[in-house]
């Protein structure tokens, strides 16, 4: 007999259109409806890089449909079924709706996974939260998955990127050593760093790595996509970067948004139009490397990290 295990998969959301944008905003606000200026504005980020069409939500539906396609490929065997469900931080189906759907089809264990590599209380850390507490009232057994920030197969993945992009930039007639990479991921609150949150350390780490098997020297860490609360948050935010850059008079510049695994909103209009924009003020050559999206890499680390943890058992 199959044994099926449920498999969570987790992300932050987007609206599935135009019109459901408020209501999306109004949740990431706990309840509190945006101002029409803030409407309009994060309205107007969509329209710019999607024309009122959203790409965002379907390539998290490819990613959940890919995975679970790569957990339960014909020779790891049949005696288990992994099927994937979704659940989303501000958007249906919400993470609780992901558990309670699992409940419903008659699945007793499960593992819950976020579309993040790098663990922080605030992100990943409140995803579980709310997934556990979910599980535990519908009698769930759901063990999670904190990061993979080091898995061989992400950092394979990350480094073709990187050096693919590198390839691009002396093609177009730089020096290959010249070239600024800027790896970047969307800040927090500065706070966590009090908290002692792992998040800046595996950021880093996941850097590292890459600069290591890529062989780049010409590299550092910045953030970007900040909340705009009274709070500081963790800087120097992208933007300030390149300004900084183009005053050291560096000339070609690759970002590297290691901390995002799709092509998000963060992604398309904080980098593609925003960064761009100021790149091309400053008379600076900027290039991101192509978002993982549902790159068989990236399928075969979640998978493996899902298998690994089943295997283990849960512990908790």
């Amino acid at each position: 007999m199959t044994n099926t295990i449920g498999v969570l998969v987790m992300s932050y959301g987007t609206p599935e259109n135009m019109e459901s944008v408020e209501a999306y905003y109004t949740h990431i606000r706990r309840g509190r409806p945006p101002e029409p200026e803030q409407l309009k504005e994060l309205t107007d980020r969509y329209e710019a890089i999607v024309g009122g069409v959203f790409p965002l939500r379907e390539n998290t539906d490819n990613q959940v449909k890919a995975l679970q396609e790569t957990l339960n490929r014909d020779e790891r065997g049949t005696d288990v079924e992994f099927r994937c469900y979704q659940g989303l931080k501000h958007a249906y189906p919400f993470i609780e709706d992901g558990v309670e759907q699992m409940a419903k089809d008659g699945i007793q264990t499960a593992i819950g996974i976020v579309l993040a590599p790098h663990f922080s209380t605030m992100s990943v850390g409140s995803y579980i939260k709310r997934a556990r507490e979910k599980a535990e009232e519908m009698g769930v057994h759901m063990s999670f998955i904190e990061s993979y920030h080091l898995h061989p197969k992400l950092i394979q993945a990350l480094s073709t990127r990187v050096s693919a992009k590198l390839d691009a930039f002396e093609e177009a007639g730089a020096k290959r050593g010249d070239v600024k990479v800027l790896f970047s991921a969307h800040s927090l609150p500065a706070r966590i760093v009090e908290m002692g949150d792992p998040y800046p350390q595996q950021l880093l780490e996941t850097s590292e790595v890459i600069a290591s098997r890529v062989g780049i020297t010409n590299w550092q860490f910045t953030w970007q996509s900040a909340g705009r609360t009274a709070e500081p948050w963790l800087g120097p935010d992208i933007l300030d970067t390149l300004q900084e850059l183009s005053r050291e008079q560096v000339e070609d510049v690759l970002v590297a948004p290691i901390g995002f695994v799709s092509d998000h909103l963060e992604v398309l209009y904080d980098l593609d139009i925003e960064a761009k924009s100021i790149a091309k003020e400053i008379d600076m050559r900027l290039m991101r490397i192509d978002s993982l999206n549902s790159d068989p890499l990236y399928m075969e680390t979640l998978s493996d990290v899902i298998i690994s943890r089943w295997q283990q058992g849960s512990d908790e």
